[in-house]
């Protein structure tokens, strides 16, 4: 394939965000350009050229993406990627111009699209009316969202496209759910709607918080709604003992120690699957120490946000060593919420080897920072 068909290829997939990178020597200082597709009121490509410490915006009209294209390679970059709604593109030259072009479908337009002006093909589109939510003032009663509640929605949906992901290819069977620290319950009862609604799998779900106020509106929601398989009751996530044998555990910014205690008791309740979006930690932070690392401890923001990072590194690893296979993904973007880390942790058959391994980076992390993460700390769940 040519360079002029492989770009011809990809723009008559109208591509939301274009990548450009290994610039040539006639591109530097330049490291990259990226073009975004932008809507706002009109449609537009934002480009932006990057320097170590610079960049440099410029606007295009769609119709002059092609000369832009054409412009750039092959004579300032030796790579392209790009991705429309439903592809992955990649072009690489060689240095004698070969092209060697790559093609794949999508994993989800959602997660790879990077244009905040770009409408979301959520799981749970936003003029579906879930009756609970309307209570709760995330809807009105027409089905719009209301403004001020929209990144609490989308953090919301971004999760259950999560939970989506795993659970999509599960074959039909009742699942016991637990969400530890539900507070008002958004995420509880979009997941009770999602599971029944949209998944229409059978489930027992079951929201725990320690005010018993919320959880007396919760119950009431529930029970108008013609929820009979959801029940919120009062209680401490330190020292839950009830239920065993859980499917699946979920938190949504349990504060601090709250999340440690959440996944103690999900493992301990046998969970197949764990979710969960930490908030607020502290513990470490006031922990940490390092003779040879102190740089890390000397500035207040570095500390603080190193010690968050440590403190879901630990709590990652923690999970693998109890047979998980554990991952720390993007929540949604920073925009909508600084809390913007989940764990996603999914049962397996891991080896000794690696649960061994898991464990060993923890403690020497935890010496060398003289951490005692309650996590670790036995008799917590």
């Amino acid at each position: 394939m040519t360079l002029e068909e492989a770009l011809c290829k990809i723009l008559q997939d109208s591509p939301h965000r274009i990548v450009l990178s290994q610039p040539r020597a006639e591109e530097k200082p330049y490291i990259r350009t990226e073009i975004v597709l932008k809507e706002e009121g009109r449609r537009f490509y934002q480009e932006a050229k990057r320097t170590a410490t610079q960049v440099f915006h410029k606007n295009y009209e769609p119709a002059e993406l092609s000369l832009r294209l054409h412009d750039l390679l092959p004579a300032r970059y030796a790579q392209l990627n790009a991705w429309s709604d439903t592809r992955e593109y990649s072009i690489r030259l060689s240095k004698k111009n070969k092209v060697l072009f790559h093609e794949t479908l999508s994993k989800g337009a959602v997660m790879l699209s990077l244009s905040h002006n770009r409408p979301k093909n959520h799981i749970l589109a936003q003029d579906t009316v879930i009756p609970a939510l309307v209570d709760m003032g995330i809807f009105t009663k027409e089905g719009r969202l209301i403004p001020s509640m929209s990144d609490k929605y989308k953090q919301i949906n971004r999760f259950v496209e999560l939970v989506d992901d795993a659970v999509r290819d599960l074959s039909p069977r009742p699942l016991r759910i637990i969400d530890f620290g539900c507070g008002k319950s958004y995420l509880t009862f979009i997941l009770y709607h999602y599971f029944t609604q949209i998944r229409k799998l059978p489930i027992e779900m079951l929201g725990l918080d320690l005010k018993a106020d919320v959880i007396a509106h919760c119950n009431a929601t529930a029970k108008r709604y013609g929820y009979d398989h959801l029940r919120f009751q009062v209680g401490d996530i330190h020292g839950f003992r009830e239920e065993t044998n859980v499917d699946m555990v979920i938190t949504l910014h349990a504060c601090d120690t709250a999340t440690d205690f959440a996944l103690q008791n999900a493992v301990a309740c046998g969970a197949s699957m764990i979710f969960s979006v930490p908030c607020c930690q502290h513990e470490l932070n006031r922990q940490i120490q390092s003779d040879d690392f102190s740089i890390l401890t000397r500035y207040g923001i570095v500390k603080e946000r190193i010690s968050a990072l440590m403190t879901d590194t630990i709590r990652a690893n923690y999970l693998i060593t109890k047979g998980y296979k554990t991952q720390l993904l993007e929540f949604v973007e920073l925009e909508h919420t600084p809390k913007n880390l989940l764990i996603r942790a999914i049962k397996a058959p891991l080896s000794e080897k690696v649960k061994q391994t898991a464990a060993e980076e923890i403690q020497r992390l935890c010496e060398e920072f003289h951490f005692h993460p309650s996590i670790l700390q036995e008799g917590n769940s």
